[in-house]
């Protein structure tokens, strides 16, 4: 069999208001972030597990509020007085800085100029901040009074329109029929869906043959 081969091109994610699915899984934390405007001190803390669509919520909501994104790791060396300047401030994977001396004081010094400022300033992590492990205890009861908006893990519904739309994002049209079977036998989480989705598309590629349901087995096997 002749094989092409595949260059590992990333896909470009649709990550605007109108590729956000609602469903029970999520519609609370779209609903908190949603309410941006009456947030209790202009904070909120988007709580979910790896692949739960944070990363997309994060994304409209820095587009309803003219927010810049902000990854946690160039958090140390930032010029915060210029970043607390911005309408409004993304940082995302803050659960991660914990037990870095000189991130906690970064966030804790981000904290206090947005706050002097009012600017809103939404936060995402895999887990509640009372689990980050926080050393700094003044960050640390700053992060444990925020509100907390959380994401379900994903059902039927949710997982399904991300499966859909993971597909569209790279044109691959599959039927229905090849969706609702992989989300019979795939782990539940929106991380995996993007593997999964990732993994078809590089083999279909490389044999020049469309997504089938064989081919969905065998990367099944594989990842």
């Amino acid at each position: 069999m002749i094989r092409q081969l595949a260059f590992d091109l990333p896909a470009r994610p649709a990550l605007g208001r109108a590729d956000l699915f609602v469903s029970p899984a999520n519609a609370l934390a779209v609903a908190s972030l949603d309410g941006w405007r009456d947030w209790p001190q202009n904070k909120m803390i988007l709580v979910g597990p790896h692949g739960a669509g944070k990363t997309h919520l994060a994304h409209v909501w820095a587009s309803d509020a003219d927010a810049v994104l902000v990854d946690c790791g160039a958090l140390p060396g930032a010029d915060l007085a210029l970043l607390a300047e911005e309408s409004a401030v993304v940082l995302e994977d803050a659960d991660t800085l914990a037990g870095d001396d000189e991130a906690e004081a970064a966030l804790f010094h981000l904290h206090n100029l947005l706050a002097e400022r009012q600017r809103p300033f939404l936060l995402t992590a895999s887990i509640p901040p009372r689990d980050w492990g926080l050393h700094l205890p003044d960050v640390k009861s700053r992060m444990l009074a925020a509100p907390v908006a959380r994401l379900d893990a994903p059902d039927d519904s949710l997982l399904s329109a991300v499966l859909v739309k993971l597909f569209a994002d790279r044109q691959i049209t599959v039927p229905p029929a090849l969706v609702s079977w992989l989300m019979s036998r795939m782990d539940r989480d929106l991380g995996t869906a993007r593997t999964l989705v990732a993994a078809l598309d590089a083999r279909s590629l490389a044999e020049q043959r469309p997504v089938t349901r064989q081919m969905a087995m065998d990367v099944l096997v594989s990842i």
